[in-house]
């Protein structure tokens, strides 16, 4: 049985943090973390606010449709296509450790095999929009949200008003894009602790699992 979980939230919502504790519990997960497709910075375009796209998506152009264009959206589809043909190579070759059950077979029908896809613009790309079988969405507000990424040490720094002009805003463009195109989402407050929200993200996985055996 394969398992696609998403992972998505706002910027410095927590997204990794819970990421991270899943795979460790969850057996035979591997992961796909959007960041590791985001293009080289000269590749970014500059928006309408001033700004480089960070955000993924091309916005503020008025009458016209927005586009991921910070990343390689269409190598990680065909990342997580990868795992879905074949999860236990997948998992070989990227050091993910196998139970014996499916160690010794290299057949994607031995046992269970999850793919955790994290990142902040997962529901609002529709090539993606069907490979989930649960989704979660971390949120906090926005004086938590300005503190966290104010203390973020970034490959690239943010500029002077990154987050006023630019982050935020299409944060709230981008949530409200994701709720028009996904209706089967499991909103988290990040706000918890993070016990408390891997707790409540395991139970509500394993509740699934055993419902779909």
């Amino acid at each position: 049985m394969k398992f696609i979980i998403g992972i998505g939230g706002v910027t410095n919502g927590g997204k990794t943090t819970l990421t991270n504790r899943l795979i460790k519990t969850l057996p035979n997960c591997c992961v796909v973390h959007q960041d590791d497709f985001f293009k080289k910075p000269d590749q970014i375009e500059v928006g309408e606010d001033g700004f480089r796209q960070w955000d993924g998506k091309s916005g503020f152009h008025v009458g016209k449709p927005c586009m991921i264009t910070a990343l390689d959206m269409e190598a990680m589809v065909n990342t997580v296509k990868g795992w879905q043909e074949n999860p236990v190579k997948f998992a070989r070759s990227h050091g993910v450790s196998l139970s014996p059950e499916a160690e010794q077979s290299d057949s994607e029908t031995s046992g269970l095999h999850i793919l955790i896809v994290e990142g902040f613009l997962l529901y609002n790309y529709k090539p993606l929009l069907d490979v989930y079988d649960k989704c979660y969405y971390i949120s906090i507000p926005y004086e938590e949200c300005k503190k966290r990424r104010s203390t973020r040490s970034y490959t690239v720094p943010d500029p002077p008003g990154l987050f006023d002009g630019h982050v935020w805003p299409m944060y709230l463009k981008h949530r409200k894009e994701m709720e028009n195109n996904c209706n089967c989402i499991e909103y988290l407050d990040g706000m918890k602790s993070k016990d408390e929200t891997y707790i409540q993200v395991y139970e509500s996985i394993q509740n699934t699992l055993l419902n779909n055996l």
